[in-house]
């Protein structure tokens, strides 16, 4: 096949040469390609043809690692912290790491829930567990659908909207931070959620090591006010926890509750809709049709599920996995969309949206602490029944092959979502 024909033949071996001693080989296929993010289930597909459910990789910068493909591998290294684990202190390329690198907010340790082990980590995931069940979710799926409505009334008369900006992030932003005790609104609040955005998927020409310390200095003088003043949000009652974490442990716990809950949730929403509006199966009873809805919001966590990729893990010793040998300190990326479309598990090539057993929020002791996935599907089921019942005309403004991706290998998310309805009067 040429480069002509497969358009990622070209990822082969791209980027920087990896340092001496990576786990990469001559098959290693670099995850920064233009290309990827469009369409990356054909990466998916060419890397189990070449390497099978566990692959070389190299990451920005040609750093290399593996990238876990299969369902059952996923599983196994989610399950087998004693193996693979969290703390990245761990990992054997540290050495070769510039301190502007972009992954750093993703992989540089942290004293956060996200990276402890253990005893240590089941008592900061219990804190936070603590905290979310503390939300009302009658109470989150009203306060959803009162800024819905108000954001929909914004654009309801001009008969047209970009639905990622002028609606699911928005929303999502205002639940959210409301969620943890901030102001939904304001100039502050703004940067603040724009801060997160690049920390997490930034783009050409943005820092997101700069806009990582700016959501910790943001977040610290938040936990400073609820310290002083606590009310009935999540952070008042992490504070207060029996658990007693200390100021900067809230921190670093919240960046990790506020960034899992808002861009995740938003790039669910769109892709739901972006279901909704382009497959005839939901055509003919999306509007009100709530079990519609529901099934594409499942159907997207298994086919389009907005976290594509994580890192990581850490080996911790050597260690045999998927056919590989897997050295003590090499990173490997969970491949979470990936995992769902493992053909083991679908043999018959056609992924269901029939159960939940799909890894979208993970796996495992790190896996999105109950009850963060029902929070969500709370925010996300109200933001898009909410927009189909006040638009329920609502038909895409482009033609569907026109909707571009985001370019990023770790989430998976629309730039933007034009659409068109019947104008409504207020």
């Amino acid at each position: 096949m040429t480069d002509q024909a497969d358009p990622f033949a070209s990822l082969a071996r791209t980027g920087a040469e990896p340092p001496p001693g990576c786990p990469a080989h001559a098959g290693a296929v670099s995850m920064t390609g233009a290309e990827y993010p469009q369409t990356p289930s054909k990466l998916y597909r060419m890397l189990r043809r070449d390497h099978g459910p566990v692959a070389p990789v190299l990451l920005d910068g040609g750093i290399p690692a593996w990238l876990v493909l299969g369902y059952t591998e996923v599983t196994y290294v989610t399950s087998h912290d004693e193996l693979f684990a969290r703390d990245s202190r761990r990992w054997n390329q540290w050495e070769n790491i510039p301190q502007d690198w972009p992954l750093l907010p993703f992989v540089g340790y942290q004293p956060s829930v996200l990276f402890t082990e253990g005893d240590e980590h089941r008592r900061r995931a219990g804190v936070i567990t603590d905290a979310l069940e503390g939300v009302d979710q009658f109470e989150l799926s009203n306060e959803c659908l009162l800024i819905a409505d108000e954001l929909i009334a914004r654009f309801a008369g001009s008969g047209q909207a970009e639905l990622m900006a002028d609606y699911v992030h928005v929303l999502l932003m205002r639940t959210v931070v409301q969620m943890c005790g901030m102001p939904s609104t304001g100039d502050d609040t703004l940067r603040f959620v724009d801060d997160l955005r690049i920390s997490l998927d930034a783009g050409e020409g943005e820092d997101p090591v700069a806009a990582y310390g700016r959501v910790g200095e943001r977040l610290r003088q938040l936990v400073k006010e609820k310290r002083a003043v606590p009310g009935p949000d999540v952070t008042s009652r992490m504070l207060m926890h029996p658990a007693g974490l200390t100021d900067e442990e809230v921190v670093q716990d919240l960046i990790s509750v506020i960034a899992a809950a808002q861009q995740p949730t938003a790039n669910w929403i769109c892709n739901t809709l972006r279901l909704l509006l382009t497959d005839e199966r939901f055509a003919v009873n999306v509007s009100g049709g709530r079990l519609s809805v529901g099934e594409a919001l499942n159907e997207v966590l298994w086919l389009d599920t907005p976290t594509q990729n994580f890192i990581g893990r850490w080996a911790v010793r050597d260690v045999q996995l998927g056919g590989r040998q897997i050295k003590a300190g090499d990173c490997l990326v969970l491949g979470l969309a990936a995992a769902n479309t493992d053909p083991q598990i679908w043999p018959e090539g056609h992924v269901g949206a029939e159960n939940a057993a799909h890894l979208s929020f993970s796996n495992g002791e790190h896996r999105c602490p109950y009850p963060a996935p029902l929070l969500a599907d709370v925010m996300a089921r109200t933001a898009v029944e909410t927009l189909l019942e006040r638009l329920p005309d609502l038909v895409l403004a482009v033609e569907p092959e026109e909707l571009v991706w985001r370019p990023s290998i770790w989430m998976r998310g629309l730039m933007e979502l034009p659409v068109q309805f019947t104008p409504v009067v207020q």
